[in-house]
Formats: C-alpha cells, structure tokens, sequence
C-alpha cells in the first residue's frame, strides 16, 4: 500500500536535483564547477553562444531527459496506482 507514495517520493527527489535551475544559479553564483545541468545548458545558449553550441544544446536535453524518462517508465505501474487508487469509493 505504500509503494505509490515511496515511487511519488523517488521521482521527485531524482528530478527536483536533477533539473534544479534557480537555487542553484542564486546560491553558486559564477563557480562553473558546482553547475547543475540545467544551468550548464542554459550557458550554452547564452547571447554570444546561441549559434555555436544549438546542436550540442539539443543533445544535451535528449541526455537530461533519458534518465528521467527510464525512471519514470519502470515505476509508471506503481505511480499510476497511487494516482487512481486515491479517490474515494463508495
């Protein structure tokens, strides 16, 4: 019974770090090597690098996004009940 809300709880710990942009640039500032990938994709596309990094830029979201993607495949069956298991039955 509780293996939705341990799923709920997995994803959203992997994702909120994974994807995490404006507490990251607020605390960290200029320090390049504390960057989250988030921040490191939006430095590519800056003003001055928008033409010269675009294609690396595109294969570096489709990498972000494949392992979110696998994590929420593989436990989409548990997520899924949780989701509609919740509602009251009468």
């Amino acid at each position: 019974m509780s293996k939705p809300i341990l799923v709920y709880t997995i994803l959203t710990a992997f994702i909120g770090p994974w994807c995490d942009f404006i507490l990251v640039k607020i605390i960290m500032g200029d320090k390049r090597d504390n960057y989250t990938v988030a921040i490191g994709l939006q430095k590519m596309v800056d003003k001055e690098y928008k033409q010269t990094y675009f294609k690396q830029f595109l294969s570096g979201s489709v990498l972000v996004a494949i392992p979110i993607t696998i994590l929420f495949l593989k436990m989409q069956n548990y997520y899924v009940e949780g989701v509609t298991a919740g509602g009251v039955k009468g």
